[in-house]
């Protein structure tokens, strides 16, 4: 309504044009017991407690398993380029708006991790879902966090994150760990969803296609 008072429209297309930067949905996260930030040790390094730590690495760990929840249409990965501040690689760093995984508010209570992977067209019931399986996951399975990035990640050595919705379909499928959590009924369920907008996708002439050859095929 304020778009249209505005004389605007009103889009969650991640991507609306290849020469622009995308929209975004990042995702702040925190742990808290007993009223108190479970993320915060003022000891440690960074202020962050070994329970952040943990569930950070798992983050890292399943990043490109749950990608698919934070970017569930063929549009999504064409926010993905060096160069926009969106993330390519399953990286972390601090305060560093290149990487997928932010920490902000480092030595403070209120530090916290920043998923900065999830563009605007994202369910947010289904991405918290699986930041929370992941995370969780790495606080059960005891992970240790590497070291964080520093400078320029896109020029880091890190994983790359899926670059194709077939990537991160593929990727969800092969996921133990959402199976565990989500269940096998969920996961086959989604990946029929990416499969459905893969093959429209495939199926369906593109203006690109008719401007690049209609004249020169």
């Amino acid at each position: 309504e304020i778009g249209w008072q505005q004389g605007r429209a009103v889009s969650f297309l991640p991507k609306w044009h290849h020469d622009k930067v995308g929209s975004a949905a990042h995702i702040h996260q925190s742990l808290w017991k007993d009223g108190a930030p479970a993320f915060y040790d003022s000891d440690a390094p960074l202020g962050m407690s070994k329970i952040m730590q943990q569930y950070l690495a798992g983050l890292l760990k399943y990043a490109g398993e749950t990608t698919y929840f934070l970017a569930p249409y063929i549009n999504s990965y064409k926010r993905f380029a060096k160069g926009t501040f969106a993330p390519t690689r399953i990286i972390w760093s601090v305060d560093n708006r290149t990487a997928g995984f932010r920490v902000c508010g480092d030595g403070t209570p209120g530090v916290r991790v920043e998923c900065r992977i999830g563009g605007s067209d994202l369910n947010p019931y289904l991405a918290m879902a699986a930041q929370l399986a992941a995370g969780l996951s790495g606080i059960e399975e005891g992970l240790d966090l590497p070291a964080a990035a520093k400078g320029d990640v896109y020029r880091g050595r890190t994983a790359m994150l899926p670059t194709t919705l077939r990537e991160a379909r593929a990727a969800m499928l092969r996921s133990k760990m959402l199976r565990t959590e989500f269940g096998e009924a969920v996961v086959r369920h989604y990946a029929r969803a990416a499969s459905w907008e893969i093959e429209e996708f495939d199926r369906v002439v593109t203006d690109y296609e008719v401007a690049r050859g209609f004249e020169r095929a």
